[in-house]
């Protein structure tokens, strides 16, 4: 009988971790489609513009969105246009506060963002993502609740 309770215990500790794991991948959307392995990348961008999905993220604290934005460590209103990139564009962090161009696939439309987070490829992003505030939805025409849609972007 002490086996068993050991065994229940251990199970449970498994589950917990598993758990908990699962939550941290889904800071930002979705899981990564290529499985965060070798020669999982974001494409180089292209002034022309770089096709990349974009999702809908909360930069406000206690949104879905996970904690303060990577470039200065604080939230941001979602009325603000703003953006967050896979890693791999993200590059370290030299493309914070920079302003880049999205242009909506299905409109035509486009806006300038602000960069100001990461989406995190390596913890459960997607890589080619362009994570952005419900403003950004809103210039474009788009409705949040569609959840992804195709966009190219650019460097501003």
């Amino acid at each position: 009988m002490e086996k068993a309770k050991q065994c229940a215990v251990a199970l449970l500790a498994m589950l917990v971790l598993l758990l908990a794991s699962c939550a941290a991948a889904r800071r930002h959307g979705k899981p990564d489609r290529c499985g965060g392995g070798a020669g999982c990348s974001s494409p180089a961008v292209s002034e022309d513009g770089t096709p990349a999905v974009m999702t809908v993220n909360g930069f406000e604290e206690g949104e879905d969105g996970g904690g303060p934005a990577a470039c200065d460590g604080r939230y941001h209103s979602d009325r603000d246009m703003l953006a967050a990139l896979s890693t791999g564009w993200f590059a370290g962090g030299r493309r914070c506060h920079r302003a880049i161009r999205i242009t909506s696939r299905r409109s035509g439309r486009s806006v300038v963002a602000t960069v100001v987070d990461e989406c995190d490829s390596r913890r459960g992003c997607q890589n080619n993502i362009v994570d952005t505030s419900a403003a950004v939805w809103e210039a474009l025409g788009l409705d949040t609740n569609v959840g992804e849609v195709p966009v190219t972007w650019s460097d501003a």
